[in-house]
């Protein structure tokens, strides 16, 4: 059987969607594991006042390629970015970058999408269908063209409980919904959005439902494969453990855990955390990639690309293993010393909020005015909350995915290539995978050095030593206005205590009985 590695081989690569995190992956791992492909062609808007030769520039000298500078420092030679705006009509492609990629690309991978989960409703049906309308056309005029991979979410069709490999029906015609939305007013059209969208929690997974049904109409004409990863997080092993570059996700909530900022979560302990690595996602999408290309399917296979049904792990085995690896390699100045809880219960989560959200941002507020300073952290819990609550619906309920198609691409390739383009979900150890993942969040998003853990430590020791000098304080502050003054709530104290001297004392007898 040909490896992956052979067909890509003298094969010309495009790839949307390459700046951002699964997209840096992606190039990184074909850089790496496939050094014969002949080039990547990247399709990059200017941004922030930088061209699309520069973003591609700052992206190639980040360290997640570091591995493929060493094995080969001219690999940027084989990166051509493409100036294009998946905004606008044709991708904003020049005629000559159009004939360019139409006699050459042997395959596309299509990873452009916002993820933003509350995105107005037209912003993310033009990035995450029309958009990719408009790469379907131009791979239409690709004449040399193997393979088209797509990449969806496993949340897609996120209203089913049971969700297998396969296309479901639309929620609306998109041509219908896209036809409609056009001459609507913003306002107008945010206000429909929750009929709209139905019993979907927002418009990124509605509006990716719709861009897998435009993919499938292409199906008779292009050789198609569609990935469905669940919640991507950081490496797994490749190209080393932990990495990650961004907020989203997981990612900010660990951070915000981490800082000793988030104490409170609504979400069930018992429900699956679908977590499911980056590397491998992309090596599974390369995989697919030869796959289609090789064998042709007769019609788009979709791969639920996802861990739950196959090594399940749950939120509150996550928030224990993230609290404990936070207290062990401890985030530089801290705001309070991390000791986050999960909670499915709504007034629960509501009333830590209030006592260890909001009364703690509004005291630390008090002091920077009071210093001189802008207050910031109302500001930072509000952001907080914000996020949390548009994760809430995927960390308080299960799914199922089918994976039978993802164990039949893993049959199908030969023993060196599972090694090489590894996505075996068995092998995942957790505890393992989530302390490298916020071992991750430390050095790679925060850019925080781990030679400064023995001073970050002796932040957290700050820290404690406040905290229970403050509850000290408010012990007696208690006392002295609330029971002294109290002949009964003094007789309702001595009684408490008394009687907590008693049980102690009952316990020690017994473990000497014991004995």
């Amino acid at each position: 059987m040909s490896s992956v590695s052979e067909w890509y081989m003298g094969k010309n690569v495009l790839i949307t969607g390459a700046t951002g995190f699964m997209g840096k992956v992606l190039v990184e791992k074909l850089l790496r594991s496939c050094p014969g492909v002949k080039a990547l062609y990247l399709l990059v808007r200017p941004k922030a006042g930088q061209s699309m030769q520069e973003r591609v520039h700052d992206m190639l000298k980040c360290k997640l390629f570091d591995r493929v500078r060493e094995d080969n420092p001219d690999f940027h030679q084989k990166i051509i970015p493409i100036s294009s705006e998946l905004m606008q009509s044709g991708l904003a492609l020049s005629p000559a970058d159009v004939e360019k990629l139409s006699s050459c690309i042997n395959i596309v991978f299509h990873c452009a999408a916002t993820v933003r989960f509350d995105e107005p409703l037209k912003h993310a049906l033009q990035l995450n269908v029309i958009a990719t309308q408009q790469i379907l056309a131009l791979a239409q005029r690709m004449q040399h063209l193997y393979a088209f991979i797509h990449i969806s979410t496993a949340y897609a069709n996120c209203n089913r409980r049971h969700i297998d490999e396969v296309i479901y029906p639309p929620p609306v015609e998109p041509k219908k919904l896209i036809d409609s939305l056009e001459w609507m007013d913003d306002a107008i059209v945010r206000d429909i959005t929750p009929r709209l969208i139905g019993d979907r929690p927002n418009t990124y997974t509605y509006t990716k439902a719709l861009a897998e049904y435009v993919v499938q109409q292409e199906s008779g004409r292009l050789n198609i494969g569609i990935i469905r990863p669940s919640i991507v997080g950081a490496s797994w092993q490749e190209p080393f453990p932990g990495w990650i570059d961004n907020f989203n996700g997981p990612s900010g909530v660990f951070i915000a855990a981490g800082k000793g900022i988030l104490r409170t979560m609504r979400a069930s302990n018992d429900a699956v955390a679908d977590l499911i690595p980056v590397d491998m996602v992309i090596n599974l999408t390369l995989a697919a990639g030869w796959y289609t290309a090789v064998h042709r399917p007769k019609s788009a296979l979709v791969y639920n690309c996802t861990t739950g049904g196959i090594n399940p792990f749950h939120w509150g085995e996550i928030e224990h293993h993230v609290m404990s690896t936070f207290k062990r390699n401890p985030l530089e100045q801290a705001f309070r010393r991390p000791n986050a809880n999960i909670t499915s219960n709504y007034l629960i989560n509501q009333y830590w909020i209030l006592v260890s959200h909001k009364f703690p941002a509004l005291i630390y507020d008090l002091f920077l005015r009071l210093s001189g300073q802008k207050p910031q952290m109302m500001r930072i819990f509000t952001r907080l909350h914000k996020a949390i609550a548009l994760l809430e619906y995927f960390s308080s309920q299960d799914w199922e995915w089918n994976s039978d198609n993802m164990n039949m691409l893993m049959n199908q390739l030969s023993a060196e290539d599972r090694r090489t383009f590894n996505f075996d979900v068995h092998q995942l150890n957790w505890p393992e995978y989530i302390e490298n993942y916020c071992i991750g969040t430390k050095k790679y998003v925060l850019n925080e050095d781990m030679s400064d853990i023995p001073a970050a430590r002796q932040h957290l020791r700050k820290l404690r030593n406040i905290r229970y000098t403050f509850n000290t304080l408010l012990l007696v502050f208690i006392w002295r206005v609330f029971i002294a003054r109290s002949q009964m709530a003094r007789n309702i104290w001595y009684f408490v205590v008394s009687l907590c001297f008693k049980f102690l004392s009952y316990f020690r007898a017994s473990s000497t009985l014991t004995n």
